[in-house]
């Protein structure tokens, strides 16, 4: 049975050179792992987003030109025409016609000022909400293309499904990190606790003469990993948590809407705390097996 209580230390093992760098490289890890993770929540948050604003929405963009009294009739567009044959499909639940101000607030953060110019081109945008379980009818961009010469009908659904593939590619990568971090901190603590066995044979086998237990060893030694993880672990959450308040400070300074929200919720602060534990406790089992492995063959 696993005990985290205080044992009296028989081994020096904190004198040992090989142990002294074990907090830090177990805090770089930590660091890379807890941006990772934040990486993958990040994808997440953006994926939501995604699938919730736009699914089930369709947008139509009628040119400038279509929309100026002083182009070709024949290529003028009515907007009423076209928005009471909208009402009548039965596919589309409710039709939001966009104003120019509207419509100049949603690329005014990829143009700035230049948005609210009066001379700036900006399309007519109508968008559709339609009703689950049904589909438009076949002739419906044969429609608008009538009421609406040079009009566009973005159906996000063709192209929201990859956006979400890439997010969820980011998701993957950063799982593939945190697993290859895990692996590195234990492959660590195998070398560090194979290296304290080496050092201190001597005195173990004294212990061993004195009646002590491959499990009395093996707890100095996983105690000593614990705290050395905890350490290195706290170490490197601090690190990653002044990074990423650092990073939300400066994307929260920038006029765009481009870049993510690197906003992290109650659980995810949550997670992250979770993280040194689980490293003290990864490295705790660590050298406990590897020591009574090691034990277990010498005897």
């Amino acid at each position: 049975m696993i005990s985290l209580r205080r044992r009296p230390r028989d081994l020096p093992l904190s004198r040992d050179a090989s142990a002294r760098f074990l907090p830090w490289l177990i805090a770089f890890m930590v660091y890379l792992a807890a941006i990772a993770l934040v990486s993958a929540l990040a994808a997440q948050k953006i994926a939501d987003r995604w699938d919730q604003d736009l699914s089930g929405r369709i947008t139509i963009q009628v040119p400038h030109a279509a929309l100026s009294a002083q182009g070709n009739p024949a290529e003028s567009a009515d907007i009423d025409a076209l928005v009471e044959y909208l009402l009548e499909v039965p596919a589309v639940q409710g039709v939001d016609v966009l104003d120019r101000q509207r419509s100049a607030e949603l690329v005014e953060p990829w143009l700035g000022d230049l948005a609210t110019e009066a001379e700036l081109p900006i399309p007519q945008l109508i968008t559709l909400e339609l009703r689950e379980g049904l589909s438009l009818p076949d002739d419906f961009e044969t429609r608008i293309q009538t009421l609406a010469p040079g009009a566009q009908v973005d159906d996000h659904q063709r192209w929201i499904g990859g956006l979400l593939d890439f997010a969820q590619s980011i998701q993957t990568v950063a799982l593939l990190v945190v697993l290859l971090v895990g692996a590195a901190a234990v492959i660590t603590v195998i070398f560090v606790t194979r290296t304290g066995l080496a050092i201190h044979r001597q005195m173990i086998e004294l212990l061993h003469l004195i009646g002590a237990r491959d499990r009395y060893v093996a707890a100095q030694f996983q105690s000593h990993a614990f705290r050395l993880g905890l350490g290195g672990g706290l170490i490197g959450l601090l690190a990653a948590v002044a990074t990423l308040l650092g990073l939300e400070w400066l994307v929260d300074r920038q006029p765009t809407a481009l870049l993510p929200d690197l906003s992290l919720g109650y659980m995810d602060w949550v997670l992250l705390l979770f993280l040194p534990v689980f490293t003290a406790l990864v490295a705790l089992l660590t050298a406990r097996y590897t020591v009574l492995r090691t034990l277990a063959r010498l005897t």
